[in-house]
C-alpha cells in the first residue's frame, strides 16, 4: 500500500484527503478490512489526527458514502448544466452522463455495493441515501418538465415524478450493465440504448435530434 507524501494542508483539504483514502482502502480491502490505521497511512497522517476530523471509523464511512453518492449525482447534473439552455440537449446529456464513465465504472460500483447494505441498518446511511436520491430525482424531474413543456406536452408534477422514477430505474439498470460487463459493449452501445428507451417512455419525443416526434405506427 502506497503512502502519500506529507505536505501541509488546510482543514478542508485534509478532511477530503482522509475521505479519499477511506474510499481507496475500501476499494482495496473491503468495508470491514479497511482499518483506521490503513486509512491514516494511505492519507499520510497519524491516527490521532484522524480523530480531529472524525469521531471514528463509522463516521468516516458515512462521509465516504456521501462522497460516492454526491459525486455520481453532481457529475450528471454538471453535464446537463454544461449543455447550455436547450432543454433537449440538457436532458440528453444528463442521460448520457449516467451511463458513461466516470459514473459507469467498476470501482464506483464496487464502492456503492460495499456501502449499500448499511442503508437498511444505519439511520445516517439511510438519511444520506434518501437525501441524494431525492436530489437526483428532483433534478431529473426539472429536466423532464422543461423538455416536455418545450415540446408542448406539459405534465402534472405527480406524473412527472412517476416518469422520473421510471427513467431512474432504467438508468440504474444500464449503469449496472456498464459497470459489471462494460467489455461486452462498444462505447456508444449503452448511451444509444438509454436514449432509445427514454424516448419510448417520453412517447416518441426525440432527444437526439430537434425533429418532430416520431411516428409510433
Amino acid at each position: 500500500m502506497s503512502r502519500r507524501p506529507f505536505h501541509r494542508a488546510g482543514e478542508a483539504e485534509r478532511r477530503q484527503d482522509l475521505i479519499t483514502a477511506t474510499l481507496d482502502c475500501i476499494s482495496e480491502y473491503g468495508l470491514q478490512g479497511a482499518t483506521v490505521r490503513q486509512i491514516a497511512a494511505r492519507a499520510g497522517v497519524t491516527g490521532g489526527l484522524i480523530r480531529h476530523y472524525f469521531t471514528g471509523k463509522e463516521q468516516m464511512l458515512q462521509a465516504a458514502y456521501r462522497e460516492v453518492m454526491v459525486t455520481i449525482g453532481t457529475t450528471a447534473i454538471n453535464a446537463a448544466e454544461a449543455a447550455g439552455s436547450d432543454p433537449r440537449r440538457r436532458l440528453h446529456d444528463f442521460i448520457i452522463a449516467n451511463v458513461s464513465p466516470p459514473i459507469t465504472d467498476p470501482r464506483t460500483l464496487s464502492l456503492w455495493a460495499a456501502f449499500i447494505s448499511h442503508v437498511r441498518v444505519d439511520p445516517e446511511f439511510a438519511r444520506i441515501h434518501r437525501e441524494n436520491y431525492l436530489n437526483f430525482l428532483g433534478s431529473l424531474e426539472d429536466l423532464l418538465s422543461a423538455f416536455l413543456s418545450a415540446n408542448s406536452r406539459p405534465i402534472a408534477p405527480e406524473e412527472c415524478r412517476k416518469l422520473a422514477i421510471a427513467i431512474n430505474g432504467l438508468i440504474d439498470g444500464l449503469w449496472l450493465e456498464g459497470s459489471l460487463a462494460g467489455d461486452l459493449f462498444d462505447d456508444q452501445a449503452l448511451p444509444r440504448i438509454a436514449l432509445a428507451s427514454v424516448e419510448s417512455l417520453l412517447g416518441g419525443l426525440s432527444l437526439s435530434h430537434t425533429d418532430a416526434p416520431r411516428d409510433k405506427t
